[in-house]
């Protein structure tokens, strides 16, 4: 096995190592994959979830697919139904809308779909978009603007982490992460 650089970070109390990668030439992001860290999806959704206790929301959004586990602890602690976006369209999602988006993990246009009976727990009502990092915000805009195209209202948005040195003031976060340059 070799040996990867890695970034210590708090989350929610608990300390972990974040493999650092590689996303463009001398350019390295400490990477946050909460899927299968029962531990840290628990702590987190409890710290988002008490920093979101204020905000009147009636629905929480995310788009597929690091942040299920994450939402679904939140859906569970705030009582609010949850709706996955996502990355690939079935027949049996019916007359689903969609939005594109580039994600900095992939470099490659996505489109994010709504299901068709996703559509009215959303239309009309305040909605909590929720994502684990929010790095150059595309996913976060795809997010929006279906939330928009079916007629529901941002609320707030959530996320574990921010990444990087762009403004998030508009985010409620656990942490930022630094982005290596070198």
């Amino acid at each position: 096995m070799n040996s990867r650089d890695t970034h210590t970070v708090e989350v929610a109390g608990l300390v972990r190592h974040f493999p650092l990668f590689e996303v463009a030439p001398g350019v390295r992001i400490a990477v946050f994959n909460m899927l299968g860290d029962t531990y840290v999806v628990k702590a987190a959704a409890a710290a988002l979830a008490e920093r979101l206790k204020d905000v009147r929301a009636e629905v929480l959004v995310t788009a597929e697919a690091k942040s299920i586990p994450l939402i679904y602890e939140m859906s569970a602690l705030m009582g609010l139904p949850y709706v996955v976006l996502r990355k690939s369209y079935k027949s049996y999602m019916g007359q689903a809308i969609s939005a594109e988006t580039v994600s900095i993990t992939t470099g490659t246009p996505q489109t994010l779909y709504l299901d068709e009976k996703d559509r009215a727990l959303i239309q009309g009502k305040r909605v909590i978009v929720v994502d684990d990092v929010i790095s150059t915000g595309s996913t976060l805009n795809g997010m929006e603007k279906l939330v928009l195209k079916a007629r529901g209202e941002v609320a707030q948005i959530a996320a574990i982490f921010t990444e990087g040195e762009d403004d998030w003031s508009r985010v409620i976060a656990l942490g930022n992460l630094p982005v290596f340059k070198e």
